[in-house]
This record gives C-alpha cells, sequence and structure tokens, in this order.
C-alpha cells in the first residue's frame, strides 16, 4: 500500500514562504501524477493545483504566481512551494495520487498565516 507523508508546515505571517513536502513510501511519483489539495476550517476540501507524470503543472486560479509544484523523483518526494503567502491560505494541506484507479491521500500538514 502506498503511503504518502506531508511535512513542511508551520505558521508563517503574511507574506511569507513555505516549502511542503509529500514523500511516498515507493518510487511512484515518475510514473504517476499527483496534486496538492487544502482544507480550511469550516470548509470544503479544494483542489490547490497538480503536476501530471511528465511534469506539467496547473493551479488553481488563487494561488497561480504563488505556488509551485515541484518533484524530486530520487527522494520520491513532491513540493509545494508556497510564497506571498494571505491569511486565506491557512488550511491543513494534503497531497494525493492515483495508482490504477485508486486515489492515495496523505494525512495533511497544518499551514496557518497570521497578519
Amino acid at each position: 500500500q502506498v503511503q504518502l507523508v506531508e511535512s513542511g508546515g508551520g505558521v508563517v505571517q503574511a507574506g511569507g514562504s513555505l516549502r511542503l513536502s509529500c514523500a511516498a513510501s515507493e518510487s511512484i511519483f515518475r510514473r504517476n501524477g499527483g496534486a496538492w489539495h487544502r482544507q480550511a476550517p469550516g470548509k470544503q476540501r479544494e483542489w490547490v493545483g497538480g503536476m501530471s507524470a511528465n511534469g506539467a503543472t496547473s493551479y488553481t486560479y488563487s494561488v497561480q504566481d504563488r505556488f509551485s509544484i515541484s518533484r524530486d523523483d530520487a527522494k520520491s518526494t513532491r513540493y509545494l512551494k508556497m510564497e506571498m503567502l494571505k491569511p486565506e491560505d491557512t488550511a491543513v494541506y494534503y497531497c494525493s495520487t492515483i495508482i490504477d484507479g485508486t486515489r492515495y491521500l496523505g494525512q495533511g500538514t497544518q499551514v496557518t498565516v497570521s497578519l
């Protein structure tokens, strides 16, 4: 069973930056796309951005030009670099991937952006 473990969350002031990591238990990212999601208190989980197996990325409008996804295949890790953070970016961030029709989701990492 594939496991995804997020890390890198924390408390940051508005305008600051964080880089989240998503480590996989197997070397899967070079063959499978994946995504980052977030869930703010009292709101539904939303898609933040994704990277296909060939490395193409896309983002939701609210984070375009501020967030970027990358990966290190040697470390089986995908990253979410977040810059110019805003209080509305406060949420639990999750990474996911789909393998053979099964979705895998990490446990999440908390990001809190203060004024």
